[in-house]
């Protein structure tokens, strides 16, 4: 399985690179196209959740200690799991929607189209499911009935801020800001100098020096999270694709790699300095983790049910919103006790994800004449 995850990865980069290069001032222009700030922000938290928030502290531990990862230090391993690379899968996929679907239409092929909104769906209840599995250890004496009672209303919301776009520039913009409010406090709260945090960021070099372990699984927690990413590609890539307001190819890809990458050496960096120093989160801060990580779940089922619902035609227009609410909710309650329950993993989609590609590239070959000539009429326009 790891050999196709391994084979898949490789060709996925080589494309990007090979993309960048051919056709690098191709500008690239989305369904709503958006402000570079508002972009920004609808790039960084719909292509992350909770993870982000709650994982680092649980596996700065996990990284000190085990021989796959003492080629560098835990803060260029999680931010190699995170960072900069993966990035470069949602830049294919994006390039992809903004430039390439609409010369072809792929995607609207029936099988394609089904496939593609059944990974999504999977993929959206598997982010709600994370956060159930992982609140006992951000919430100190929740009850098993408490944490489903705290995950319904997740989703209600997210199903909820999905009726309309305005709530999700808000939200977006919100919890970037929060996110960043939060960096901040947690800085001044550790006590770190200006030296002191800055000398603990430099260790994401480590994962720059050691760039090419990560291109294939270091370990079986490193390969599932390369699933995950698969997983999230193709969705993500529709997603952001919708709001980029011609950006060229060289600059979409920019700014892909580097405006998520530097958010997360932030606070990953703030983080690390907590458990280097062995800085207790507690109080309030914690509960600050939990609340932002709260709105990063509700901002990611909001995107995710946003794409599906539009893609098959089932949005609230149609639907009415009561039904349109309750529907989504029922849904993607039903997958979080599918994953909790059954034998069901990420790493069963993402190897859908991966056939997928498989599937549009092939297609792509047979028609490389039609796209060929479509690329040679936009250059000479």
């Amino acid at each position: 399985m790891y050999e196709i995850l391994s084979v898949a990865i490789a060709i996925t980069l080589s494309t990007s690179v090979f993309i960048c290069v051919k056709w690098r001032n191709v500008r690239c222009v989305g369904q709503t196209p958006v402000s570079l700030l508002a972009f920004s922000a609808i790039l960084f938290t719909s292509g992350l959740d909770v993870g982000l928030i709650m994982f680092p502290l649980i596996e700065f531990p996990v990284y000190a200690a085990e021989q796959d990862y003492s080629f560098t230090n835990p803060l260029a391993i999680e931010f190699g799991f995170w960072g900069f690379l993966v990035w470069a899968f949602y830049f294919l996929t994006t390039f992809y929607f903004c430039v390439v679907e609409p010369k072809l239409g792929l995607f609207q092929y029936r099988p394609i189209r089904w496939l593609n909104n059944l990974i999504i769906i999977a993929t959206c209840a598997f982010t709600a499911y994370l956060f159930l599995s992982y609140a006992p250890s951000y919430i100190a004496g929740i009850t098993p009935w408490q944490q489903y009672l705290l995950i319904a209303l997740i989703i209600f919301m997210g199903a909820f801020s999905s009726t309309d776009i305005r709530y999700l520039k808000v939200l977006s913009l919100a919890s970037s800001a929060l996110f960043m409010l939060l960096t901040l406090v947690m800085i001044w709260a550790s006590g770190a100098s200006a030296t002191a945090y800055l000398e603990s960021m430099f260790n994401i070099g480590g994962y720059f020096k050691n760039i090419h372990r990560f291109v294939s699984p270091i370990s079986d927690y490193h390969g599932w999270y390369l699933f995950w990413w698969f997983a999230w590609s193709i969705m993500i890539g529709q997603f952001v694709a919708r709001f980029v307001s011609g950006l060229k190819t060289w600059q979409l890809m920019l700014a892909l790699l580097v405006i998520p990458s530097t958010a997360l050496a932030l606070w990953f960096t703030t983080l690390y300095y907590y458990f280097n120093n062995g800085i207790a989160v507690t109080g309030l801060l914690r509960w600050a983790m939990v609340i932002l990580g709260i709105i990063f779940v509700i901002n990611s089922l909001d995107s995710l049910i946003r794409l599906y619902t539009d893609n098959l035609g089932l949005n609230v227009d149609r639907l009415g919103r009561s039904k349109y609410i309750a529907g989504n909710w029922l849904l993607i309650g039903s997958l979080v006790l599918l994953y909790q329950y059954t034998p069901f993993k990420i790493e069963w989609v993402g190897l859908v994800v991966i056939g997928l590609y498989v599937v549009i590239y092939t297609l792509l070959f047979k028609h490389r004449k039609k796209l060929r000539d479509s690329f040679a009429l936009a250059d000479n326009s």
